[in-house]
C-alpha cells in the first residue's frame, strides 16, 4: 500500500544528484520529496514528517547546517533522522551537524551512488 511507503526528503542543489538519488531510493520503493534550497527543505519537512532527509550543506537560500538547526527547534523535527551529505569534508562541518543530532555525515566523494543509499537504508533501520 503507498501509505506504507517510507518517505525520503532529498534537500540538494546540484540537479543530476538530486535526480540520481531519486531514481536510487524509488528503485527501493521510497516516496520521494525534493527541495533544491533549505527555505523549500524546511518547510517541506515540517509539513511532510519524512522518515528521513538527506540534507545537503551548501544549498542556497540556507544552508543545511541552518536548516538542522531550525529543524531541531520544531517538536516532530527534534528527533527526525538527518544524514548530512557534502563535498566539504571539513571538521567544523561535521561538529555541527553532530552537535545537532545528525544520524550520519557523509562526504560525496567517498560513496558511490549504490553505496550511499545502502548507508541512508541503514540509517533508516535504526
Amino acid at each position: 500500500m503507498q501509505d506504507e511507503k517510507n518517505k525520503l526528503l532529498i534537500v540538494e542543489d546540484d540537479e543530476f544528484l538530486l535526480n540520481a538519488l531519486e531514481r536510487s531510493f524509488s528503485e527501493h520503493g521510497y516516496d520521494i520529496l525534493k527541495a533544491t534550497d533549505g527555505e523549500k527543505g524546511l518547510s517541506l519537512a515540517l509539513r511532510e514528517h519524512p522518515d528521513l532527509i538527506l540534507l545537503d550543506i551548501v544549498l542556497p537560500k540556507m544552508d543545511g547546517i541552518t536548516m538542522l538547526k531550525k529543524l531541531r527547534k520544531d517538536s516532530w523535527g527534534e528527533t527526525a533522522k538527518v544524514v548530512m551529505l557534502s563535498n566539504l569534508d571539513r571538521v567544523d562541518y561535521q561538529e555541527a551537524s553532530f552537535e545537532n543530532n545528525a544520524s550520519r555525515y557523509l562526504v560525496k566523494t567517498d560513496w558511490t551512488l549504490d553505496q550511499l543509499t545502502k548507508k541512508v537504508l541503514e540509517v533508516l533501520s535504526e
